[in-house]
């Protein structure tokens, strides 16, 4: 049985299932990646949930799991070597659990590297320039009289739109015709944007139905669906 007693998050929220790997979420564009992989790739996990709304991930417990107090992070009690594994931040987590697993990144060289510029993709733009255009539009930011932010995020918003569906021209998925972890990486971002976010209009999505239809046929895939509501809020 793995010993967790090294890992002081595991007092604040405790480990039912030792055998199991550990997820520490919530379901947000970021949360949801790691719980959508881990639904895809079958492998069995403990989800706990984060209430980031009572700033539970700026705990001192959570912290000593991710310094930066984001989620999503894991605890993996079969890491390398055996040995349990902490790791934090949803890209390296997307790119360990698939490593781990042989599933949802492609075997060969360029396959992997291509579609690991994807998901830096969407780590460095699509991500940052979303949330920023939600916080302008959606939440605060949109009490500011000057609206040049708002309107510099939304340009950038639709273009970056406009990156992925050229990408998609001819394709069904990221990659072509198998579904990769740079699909995983996205699916909930461009979900949020015209859902929680209500940037539709904004944004002008319907000018771009590759990537309508690729988010279609993303949210119809039952691990997608099981994943956008884990972990539940108690």
């Amino acid at each position: 049985m793995t010993d967790f007693s090294d890992f002081p998050i595991t007092k604040r929220w405790p480990v039912r299932h030792p055998d199991r790997l550990q997820l520490y979420s919530a379901p947000t564009p970021n949360g949801v990646k790691a719980s959508i992989m881990l639904e895809e790739i079958g492998l069995p996990y403990e989800a706990h949930y984060i209430d980031i709304g009572k700033d539970e991930s700026w705990t001192p417990e959570f912290l000593a799991l991710n310094p930066n107090g984001k989620i999503p992070a894991i605890l993996d009690p079969e890491g390398p070597g055996g040995k349990p594994l902490a790791l934090f931040e949803s890209g390296a987590i997307l790119l360990y659990l698939a490593e781990k697993t042989g599933k949802l990144l492609p075997g060969d060289a360029a396959g992997r590297y291509e579609t690991i510029q994807w998901v830096f993709f969407q780590m460095a733009f699509i991500g940052p320039m979303f949330g920023q255009l939600g916080f302008f539009h959606k939440f605060a930011g949109r009490e500011i009289a000057d609206k040049r932010p708002l309107d510099r995020y939304r340009k950038e918003s639709r273009r970056l739109i406009g990156v992925l569906d050229g990408r998609l021209d001819g394709r069904d998925w990221i990659m072509g015709d198998d579904y990769t972890i740079a699909d995983v990486s996205m699916l909930g971002w461009v979900r949020n944007l015209i859902g929680f976010y209500e940037a539709r209009d904004l944004v002008g999505f319907d000018d771009f139905p590759k990537v309508a239809a690729w988010l279609e046929r993303g949210l119809a895939r039952p691990a997608v669906q099981r994943g956008l509501a884990i972990p539940a809020k108690p």
